[in-house]
């Protein structure tokens, strides 16, 4: 008879917890091997607020490693979500091509669903007129932070890594072009430099192996007053592994967090109550960073961006939907980003389109930049030339 009693107030128990979740949450990310972290931030949310699938709000989905020949899975993976009569939030992160057209078949059917871009690959106007609300790393003031932390360093030299198809996108172009000319103003050579594409035929075994063999040689030539950057995630790792060996400076990634290629590059591993408690992962990257001699030429953001994104995204979405802000409230996102990373500081933007308009469902975003040995640079209360806005 107990167990008769157990079971039913187990089946009561799980009818009360789906009767209470009135909407659903689609979170869509990369696996672990292409953006781990943004993975990671889609974990913490079904943590938070429970997996759909057993009477929880989030939905989870993965799109595929190479997911530029596979468009129509990327497609149909994101449109699908829409099947789900509780679906009211779908946000993409990162908005990988195709997330465009999602959006587009997704409104056709579904225009009750709120969506969402995080660190989109297609361009800003596109995603403007698409989502209800995008959010990416700010490039634009990047391009000229990031060049003026490596001058403050003591860098001479300034390598930009990067491949025909990420230069395809505006925003990673014009970041590109605006390193340049801070380059040229604060007095860096800046170093445009080509390498394979993860997602081509090589692969990322293949696009790691051509960093790994290439610094050395880059560092005997321009020597160990250059500053790296790259533009994808896959070419990160073996980056900081030959940075932190060999020299040359790491600002930070394109993509910035403390797990961002440095436990692969430097052997760190994480127990289980360190997963998420990002103050505890950062101590412990600083400790190997500083133990291989990286202090003071190697950094991060303390708080990774694309877990920091799926979780903000989502958790925004979630506000919306429940009447406590509008989907383009700034201070609204602002303030979720806040939340999920205590004593960072952020600054941010709207993107200003090419016709000069400024588009308010389009935030740019970025987190002061941490560098091991030495602390927070203060690159938030920095003030970046409006030349450079305008670019």
């Amino acid at each position: 008879m107990r167990k008769v009693l157990l079971v039913l107030v187990t089946v009561l128990l799980s009818a009360a917890l789906l009767v209470a979740v009135d909407f659903h949450i689609g979170v869509v990310t990369g696996t672990v091997s292409q953006s781990e972290d943004d993975l990671r931030g889609a974990e913490a949310l079904i943590k938070k607020y429970g997996d759909a699938a057993s009477g929880g709000m989030i939905v989870h989905l993965t799109y595929p490693d190479n997911f530029m020949s596979e468009q129509e899975t990327v497609i149909a993976q994101i449109t699908g979500l829409a099947d789900d009569p509780l679906m009211k939030a779908i946000i993409v992160n990162q908005a990988i091509p195709g997330t465009v057209e999602s959006f587009r078949r997704v409104r056709e059917v579904r225009p009750d669903i709120l969506l969402l871009a995080g660190l989109p690959h297609e361009d800003p106007p596109m995603l403007a007129d698409a989502a209800d609300l995008s959010v990416n790393a700010d490039s634009i003031a990047r391009g000229y932070l990031i060049i003026y932390t490596a001058k403050q360093l003591g860098a001479e030299k300034f390598m930009h890594i990067s491949f025909p198809r990420h230069m395809s996108y505006e925003l990673l172009s014009k970041r590109r072009d605006i390193m340049r000319a801070a380059c040229e103003e604060l007095g860096l050579e800046f170093i445009d430099m080509g390498s394979p594409d993860p997602v081509s035929d090589v692969g990322v075994a293949g696009a790691q192996q051509f960093i790994l063999e290439k610094v050395p040689a880059w560092l005997q030539e321009y020597g160990n007053k250059t500053a790296f950057f790259c533009t994808n995630d896959a070419h990160t790792e073996p980056l900081l592994r030959r940075v932190a060996e060999l020299g040359g400076y790491f600002i930070e990634a394109d993509l910035p967090s403390p797990l961002m290629g440095y436990p692969g590059a430097l052997g760190v591993a994480f127990t289980e109550e360190e997963a998420g408690n990002w103050p505890a992962i950062l101590a412990k990257v600083e400790e190997a960073v500083v133990s291989k001699g990286g202090a003071g030429r190697m950094g991060t953001w303390a708080y990774s961006l694309g877990y920091t994104t799926t979780a903000a995204l989502a958790e925004h979405a979630k506000n919306v939907i429940e009447g406590k802000c509008a989907v383009d409230d700034f201070d609204a996102v602002m303030s979720v980003f806040a939340e999920y990373t205590p004593g960072a500081g952020w600054n941010g933007s709207y993107y200003i389109d090419a016709d000069g308009i400024e588009r308010e469902n389009f935030i740019m975003i970025y987190q002061d930049t941490y560098i091991f040995g030495k602390g927070y640079m203060g690159i938030t209360e920095v003030e970046v030339p409006q030349k450079y806005l305008e670019f």
